[in-house]
């Protein structure tokens, strides 16, 4: 546990994310962290950073290491690199906080928990959507066993809209080689996690995800998400980036009730009787079950991922329990490392993974994976054969 004297913070991979929270420090918003070095690879906007913030800048991070005497690492870079970089900054008796998603291989998030565990250093990772209050609600509801035994879950999240024109922002973006994924490694990591913090990991999953349904890239932008669960119950999970306007909707029923996160609320239909033994006891074949019905509304801005830095700290400094411990992440990863692999081989994928299976496959698709420019051009010749065959009215 660490001292009240405020700790100082590199910030790694300076892009969107990473430069808000670098902003954030800056600031002191997070007490107990200040920020003292960024690094960013790109020699551009390293020099906007200098320019920006009046702190080192670096475009090696072995350099900034090797020259800065920090205590926190946050890492916000590439996917590829998070555990990479994590596991070498908790090496180094770094505390780090990694950006969503853990990884891209459930292989590596594996490594880097053991790490974690290993050393007696802070890792948490950016799941700032825990601190919602109603999933914080749904989740104390499901653990204190409110709905009973769980039937099956429903989770409709299809407002991750995206145009053509935000794939085409980075050169990394929806391409095996750059992002390892569509909507399942870049925008539905934080509902993944929630649905497995809520209900828990399954122990089979069948997927379909769909590959440039809607975009002209090389990964998925729709996936729909089947899990079956030890105590028989089931999920279903289903995302886009190609459905406007979309829904954000998450049902839970249960043998004693049921409940509903939509539209900022939190509805909660609960049976005064158990649903199994009244099933087997009504004496009428239409019989109906009395309920109590009731809601809440989210209160108040989000302010979710200064929650979690600001959680971060405390648990540094006087070991506040981590909201969202890093070592959590594996679970989110291997799920959707687990939906890819059943989507590539069309089979059910039991768990615990095969995660040597699952990166051979990941390995195939990064050797051939292209550029933004093939792919445009790829799509354009496509484009044009077809048009040149449909029937014109």
């Amino acid at each position: 546990m660490e001292t009240d004297t405020d700790l100082r913070v590199g910030v790694i991979g300076v892009g969107n994310m990473g430069g808000t929270h670098a902003r954030t420090l800056y600031d002191g918003l997070v007490p107990g962290l200040q920020l003292a070095a960024l690094c960013d690879i790109d020699p551009e906007r390293a020099a906007l950073l200098r320019d920006a913030f009046p702190v080192p800048v670096y475009t090696d991070r072995q350099e900034m290491f090797d020259r800065e005497s920090l205590d926190v690492i946050i890492v916000a870079a590439p996917h590829y690199f998070h555990c990479e970089i994590a596991e070498e900054a908790l090496s180094r008796g770094m505390h780090v906080l990694v950006e969503k998603p853990m990884g891209v291989r459930a292989s590596d998030a594996q490594r880097l928990a053991a790490a974690a565990k290993a050393s007696d250093r802070v890792f948490a990772i950016m799941f700032n959507q825990r601190t919602n209050e109603l999933f914080a609600e749904a989740k104390r509801l499901l653990d204190e066993g409110a709905l009973g035994r769980i039937k099956k879950s429903v989770w409709i999240i299809t407002n991750w809209y995206r145009t053509q024109a935000y794939y085409d922002s980075g050169s990394w973006r929806a391409t095996w080689r750059g992002e390892g994924g569509g909507v399942l490694m870049n925008q539905a990591p934080h509902n993944l996690d929630l649905w497995q913090w809520l209900l828990g990991m399954p122990s089979k999953v069948t997927s379909v995800c769909d590959v440039a349904k809607y975009h002209r890239i090389e990964v998925e932008d729709d996936a729909t998400i089947l899990t079956e669960y030890p105590d028989g119950s089931v999920g279903i999970f289903t995302t886009s980036t190609g459905e406007f306007p979309g829904t954000n909707r998450l049902e839970i029923s249960g043998t004693r009730g049921k409940m509903v996160l939509e539209d900022g609320k939190l509805k909660l239909w609960m049976l005064e009787e158990d649903e199994e033994s009244f099933r087997f006891s009504a004496k009428e074949g239409f019989a109906v079950i009395p309920y109590t019905y009731s809601e809440q509304s989210a209160e108040g801005p989000e302010n979710g991922h200064l929650r979690i830095l600001q959680n971060f700290s405390e648990a540094i400094h006087h070991g506040t329990p981590l909201i969202s411990p890093g070592i959590e992440g594996v679970s989110e990863i291997t799920l959707a490392n687990a939906a890819y692999l059943s989507a590539w081989t069309g089979e059910t994928v039991e768990l615990p993974l095969d995660t040597d299976r699952f990166d051979a496959e990941l390995a195939k698709r990064i050797e051939t994976s292209r550029t933004h420019e093939q792919i445009r051009e790829d799509f354009k010749l496509r484009s044009t054969y077809s048009e040149r065959w449909q029937v014109r009215w």
